[in-house]
C-alpha cells in the first residue's frame, strides 16, 4: 500500500495515524494537548508529502518550568578538562573516526567559542597519520542527566560529506532488549546536508537504539530548516521527560516523539564526522574546497525541572 513512498516517508505516515489516535505526551490542559498533536502531524504530513525539510512552528519553549544547573560558556582560554573529555569518542590521541581522525587538540577555545575544527593534516597529529582530523568530546564521568532540557547554540562547519552534531548517549544504548528504556542515542540535532541545493540550511533529529548491530532501531523525525545555519549562531534544544522527546529550533518546537524514551542519565556530547571509512574519506571530502571547517560553539546547557 505503501510501495510509492520512501521508506521514511511511508514511516512518517504511519507515525502521523498512530499519533493521532494514541497520543500520550505530557500536556495536560486540552488545547496544549491539541496542539502538540496538531504540530506533530502537520510536520509529519510535509514529511509525506514532500520529503523535505519544513520550517519549525510548533509552540514556543517554556524555559521558566526549568533551573539551569549545568553550563559551559566557554569564556576560558582552554577547553575545561573538568567537563569535556573524549572518553566515549575514542580517547585523547589520535584515533580512526569514520573517514578520518579524532584528536583533541582540532578543539580549542577563542574569544568565547568552542572551537572544533576540520582539517587535512600532512604530517598527521597526536600519532594518527595524514588525513583529515576533527574531534568528538563528550561529558563522560563529568556529567549526565536523566530529564530536563538541554540546549547548544552554534554556528555550523561547512562542508560536503561533513557534520556537526549536539547528542546525547549512555551505556544502555548498547543493549538490545527492544526498549530504548536503558539509553538511546538522541541526536538533537545533526547537519549532513551541507552543500545539497534545497536542504542544505537544515537539520535533523533521529533516535537510535537497541546497540548498533542487527536490531538496531531508529526513528528519524525529519529535517528542518534552520536561519543561515553556518554563517549566524542558532539554539538547538531538546526537551526530555519520561514520556517523550521534544525538539526546539532557536526556542520553536520542531518534533516531538515517544519513540525509545530513555529512562537512564545520558552524556552530552559535541562532534564533527568526515564520511569515509578507516580513516579513508569519501570523494566529496577529498574534493571539498571548504576546509579548514569551523563548529563554533557558543555554550552548552542543561537545565532540570523544578
Amino acid at each position: 500500500m505503501l510501495d510509492f513512498l520512501a521508506p521514511r516517508q511511508a514511516k512518517a505516515l504511519k507515525k502521523m495515524f498512530t499519533l493521532f489516535f494514541t497520543y500520550k505526551g505530557t500536556a495536560t490542559k486540552p488545547i496544549l494537548r491539541f496542539v502538540a498533536i496538531v504540530t506533530a502531524i502537520v510536520q509529519l504530513f510535509f514529511l509525506v508529502v514532500s520529503d523535505t525539510p519544513v520550517t519549525p512552528f510548533g509552540p514556543a519553549l517554556d524555559l521558566d518550568k526549568f533551573e539551569l544547573v549545568w553550563a559551559d560558556e566557554f569564556d576560558g582560554d582552554s577547553v575545561d578538562r573538568s567537563n569535556w573529555s573524549g572518553h566515549y569518542t575514542y580517547g585523547e590521541s589520535a584515533s580512526v573516526r569514520r573517514g578520518g581522525y579524532f584528536q583533541q587538540d582540532m578543539a580549542f577555545v577563542s574569544d568565547g567559542n568552542l572551537i572544533i575544527r576540520t582539517d587535512y593534516r600532512e604530517d598527521g597529529l597526536g600519532g594518527g597519520g595524514p588525513g583529515y582530523y576533527s574531534y568528538g568530546m563528550d561529558t563522560g564521568s563529568h556529567y549526565e542527566q536523566l530529564y530536563g532540557y538541554f540546549e547548544c547554540r552554534c554556528i555550523l562547519p561547512k562542508g560536503v560529506d561533513l557534520w556537526a552534531a549536539f547528542w546525547m548517549i549512555n551505556d544502555g544504548t548498547f543493549n538490545e532488549d527492544g526498549s530504548g528504556e536503558d539509553g538511546a542515542e538522541i541526536d538533537i540535532f545533526e547537519s549532513p546536508n551541507w552543500g545539497k541545493k534545497k536542504i542544505q540550511d537544515s537539520v535533523t533529529h533521529t533516535i537510535h537504539f537497541d546497540g548498533y548491530g542487527d536490531a538496531h532501531q531508529s526513528e528519524h523525525q525529519g529535517a528542518f530548516y534552520v536561519n543561515n545555519p553556518y554563517e549566524e549562531y542558532n539554539t538547538y534544544g531538546l526537551e526530555w521527560n519520561k514520556d517523550e522527546y521534544i525538539f526546539y529550533i532557536n526556542g520553536i518546537e520542531s518534533a516531538r516523539t515517544s519513540f525509545g524514551v530513555s529512562q537512564n542519565p545520558e552524556i552530552m556530547i559535541l562532534s564533527v564526522e568526515v564520511n569515509g571509512e578507516n580513516a579513508v574519506p569519501s570523494e566529496a571530502i577529498q574534493n571539498n574546497t571548504t576546509y579548514p571547517a569551523d563548529y563554533v560553539v557558543d555554550y552548552v546547557r542543561a537545565y532540570q525541572y523544578k
